[in-house]
């Protein structure tokens, strides 16, 4: 009898992990590489804003250098004038001027506030263009490490990836290479959410692909900011960003073309109704239409 006992729990402890267990697996480790994956859209939003300022703080210096000839031009006959002239040229304005001693005065504050404008002038000049310059430099150096922290985590997704689809592969065979496209009834809905649902049916079957927006392949927020491009609405592509960029709703609120978020902003679907959405939901998997209790949500968002 003790024997026999012995026997079962070996078998047990060596027992293959059934499919429902490697199914939670293989989810826990789509979530995680979901979270990095929208760090990483994070990322491109950052950069890009870096590459605006760059182009925006490179414009400017052309106007800043000119100005700053012109102002070093006047600094030039101010400083030639008093050398020729010492303080004779003032002097000739007291001795010489006009015959009313208040107007000789008087001319004389206003080349002395003339000079004055035009030492100021170019100071701040000097100052306007070396800030620029400086900014620039910081731009260009905060780019360079953004691109380097890009890359790093590019190759650590492309990595986390490989070892997805090697769980997949093991667990089911080998991934297919595009899902099925949707053949049935697109709901007619009015206005912009019309557009962005039809837009999410046709992208049916299209596979996931990390930081894409589409044609050939989406992440969550690339699908929902693909779909509301095609209404003529612009969203971050990022799940957690577009939190931030849509109206707050309830769920009994809700309507086709909204925003499902999950994970607390981890990962977002768009909701087409009838408790369904349609969202690209993890690699190795194309985007499909499915329910919205796969997951528990964590808010909804209506595109302003």
């Amino acid at each position: 009898m003790a024997l026999a006992l012995t026997g079962t729990a070996a078998t047990a402890a060596h027992a293959e992990p059934s499919k429902t267990e490697i199914n939670k697996k293989i989810q826990k480790a789509s979530d995680d590489l979901e979270d990095v994956v929208e760090s990483f859209n994070g990322m491109k939003i950052d950069l890009n804003k870096t590459k605006a300022d760059q182009v925006a703080l490179t414009k400017s210096l052309g106007p800043a250098k000119e100005q700053l000839k012109v102002a070093t031009a006047q600094m030039g006959d101010l400083a030639a004038t008093a050398y020729k002239q010492g303080d004779v040229g003032t002097m000739n304005v007291v001795l010489e001027g006009p015959s009313n001693l208040l107007d000789r005065m008087t001319v004389l504050e206003q080349m002395t506030r003339d000079r004055q404008r035009k030492i100021n002038n170019y100071v701040s000049t000097t100052q306007n263009y070396d800030e620029r310059q400086a900014a620039l430099k910081t731009v260009q150096a905060k780019q360079t490490a953004q691109l380097n922290e890009l890359a790093k985590r590019k190759k650590k997704i492309e990595n986390d990836l490989k070892k997805l689809y090697d769980m997949r592969s093991a667990a089911f065979g080998s991934p297919t290479s595009s899902g099925s496209k949707y053949s049935g009834p697109i709901p007619k809905i009015a206005g912009s959410a019309g557009k962005a649902v039809t837009f999410a049916y046709n992208a049916i079957g299209v596979m996931y692909k990390f930081g894409a927006d589409g044609p050939d392949g989406y992440d969550c927020s690339g699908l929902t900011s693909a779909a509301w491009r095609a209404a003529g609405k612009s969203l971050p592509h990022k799940a957690s960003a577009q939190i931030g960029a849509t109206t707050p709703i309830s769920k009994g609120d809700l309507q086709a073309g909204d925003l499902v978020f999950f994970r607390n902003g981890g990962h977002v679907g768009l909701y087409v109704g009838g408790g369904m959405m349609i969202d690209a939901s993890r690699a190795g998997e194309p985007v499909k239409k499915r329910s919205l209790n796969v997951m528990s949500p964590t808010g909804y968002g209506r595109v302003k």
